[in-house]
Formats: C-alpha cells, sequence, structure tokens
C-alpha cells in the first residue's frame, strides 16, 4: 500500500470507540482487539462531563500503549491537554470543512498524526485540499450521520458519490485509503456485513465501530477470503514466470496492475 512516508506497514483495519469519561469502557476497548481505539470527547460526552473526560483521558495518556490510542476531540482546550503526551497516537478533527481547519490545529500541533474526519457538504468539496493542507494529515475519512442529515440522504446509495470522493482524494494525497465510518446498529450485524462488502468495493479499508461485536464482521469483510488468496497467489506466481502482460490458462488477463493487486491481497492474508 503507498502511503507518505512513515505510515505503518499494517495499518489498523479495526477502529473502536470509546466515551471518554467512561475510563472502564476504554479499558475494555483497549483489550477487545481493536487494531486501534479512539476515544471520543466529542459527541459520545455530554457537555457538562467534558473537562472530566478530557482529564481522564490525559491521564490515560501519560504513558505508552500497546494499542494505538487515538482521539476525537472537541475543542482547542482537547489539544492543549493532549498534545505531546507519549500515549497518543492521533488526533481525530471532526467537521473539517476547509484546509484552514487543518492549518489552524497544525500549529499548535505539527508533530501530531491528524486524522480529518468530513462530515459536511463543503467537506466533500475541499477534500483534496484538506487532505493536503499539512504533512501532519495521515488520513481523511467520513462523518456519515452529520453528512446524511445536511444532504437529506433519504437512502445509503445517496452517500456513494460523497464516499466516493473521499476515496479518491485520499490516494491521490499519498493517504491511507479511507476508513469506513461506523455502522450504527450494533446487533445487525448482517446488515454490518453488507455494508462493509460494499465499502470494499468502493476502496474503503477496514472501519470505526461503536461496539466489541462488530469488530470480527469487520475483519472477516475487508480480509481476503481463501479463494481470493489462492487467486493472488497463482497471479504473483504466472508473474514470476513470465514478465509482461499475459493470458492464465483459465482465461483470465493479467498486467502490471493486476500484480500489484494480487501482491496487495497476500500483503493483507497475512495479517491473519
Amino acid at each position: 500500500m503507498t502511503g507518505r512516508p512513515g505510515h505503518a506497514p499494517h495499518p489498523p483495519l479495526t477502529w473502536l470507540y470509546a466515551p471518554g469519561d467512561r475510563p472502564d469502557v476504554v479499558q475494555k476497548a483497549l483489550v477487545s482487539g481493536a487494531d486501534a481505539v479512539i476515544v471520543d470527547l466529542e459527541d459520545a460526552v455530554a457537555a457538562d462531563r467534558r473537562e472530566y473526560a478530557r482529564s481522564a483521558t490525559a491521564e490515560l495518556l501519560a504513558s505508552p500503549r500497546p494499542t494505538p490510542v487515538h482521539v476525537r476531540i472537541a475543542g482547542k482546550e482537547d489539544i492543549a491537554s493532549l498534545v505531546g503526551l507519549p500515549g497518543l497516537a492521533g488526533l481525530r478533527l471532526p467537521k473539517v470543512a476547509r484546509a484552514s481547519d487543518i492549518h489552524r490545529v497544525a500549529a499548535v500541533a505539527p508533530d501530531t498524526h491528524l486524522y480529518a474526519l468530513l462530515e459536511s457538504a463543503l467537506g466533500i468539496e475541499n477534500a483534496h485540499a484538506i487532505a493536503t493542507a499539512h504533512p501532519a494529515v495521515r488520513g481523511i475519512a467520513l462523518g456519515e450521520a452529520d453528512l446524511r442529515a445536511e444532504l437529506g440522504a433519504g437512502s445509503d446509495a445517496g452517500l456513494d458519490w460523497p464516499r466516493g470522493r473521499v476515496v479518491v482524494a485520499a490516494r491521490a494525497a499519498g493517504l491511507p485509503a479511507p476508513v469506513q465510518s461506523v455502522y450504527p446498529d450494533v446487533r445487525d450485524l448482517e446488515g454490518l456485513a453488507a455494508s462493509c462488502a460494499h465499502g470494499r468495493s468502493l476502496g474503503f479499508f477496514g472501519r470505526s465501530a461503536i461496539h466489541p461485536r462488530q469488530l470480527p464482521v469487520i475483519e472477516r469483510a475487508y480480509l481476503p477470503t481463501a479463494r481470493e488468496v489462492e487467486s493472488a497467489a497463482e497471479i504473483v506466481e504466472a508473474a514470476a514466470e513470465s514478465a509482461g502482460a499475459q493470458a492464465l490458462p483459465d482465461g483470465r488477463f493479467v498486467d502490471a496492475a493486476i500484480v500489484a493487486a494480487a501482491h496487495r491481497t497476500l500483503f493483507l492474508a497475512a495479517r491473519r
């Protein structure tokens, strides 16, 4: 996978949200098996508990964590309290609409990895400008609940164009493929699986979750199947034996792009 220098060779596949004012829930998230945990200081925390949530999160991040911990901030007070703490892996910035929103945070946290959440029509229109606003930007993603409300999208299909826009903007900026937004119904695992399969087809990689029970479903949806691994291995083997474009005995056409995709499939399979 391509990306800016400094990206992990295996980017997180599952990101689990936990409310910052519930340290007990955060601790459970850290041992849930998620690749990364997002401590939420914004939507999941009532305004009168944000000071406590900020303090509890700063205490958590006072030392390095074996599981990467990101924080979705609610305001500039969070930045001042958290930047520089050894356990902080990155800040997730809600409601980013312009490149200037990134500039303001990067000015006070230039060495902190920043992840922009695009939750408005203006944010979608400015997706590439946001993705390239500063070297500290390490990813962009959608906040679909707010975006759906603003667009008046009555069905899931109404978000496919913004989703594709964010995928293209991220890749054009040299960033990893975006992570899918959360699936809000924690009991509908079949719906989650279908939604993940659709997101994968659009070019997303991995997904944010709001409950640990969603994690295995996301992993199964995004990691290659045994048949996909077998097919990729056949392509790589054929390419090693004969350079250039060719047709396999079963009729599949193979060129450099298909070989590269096969290598990515085998790379992902190694995560299991």
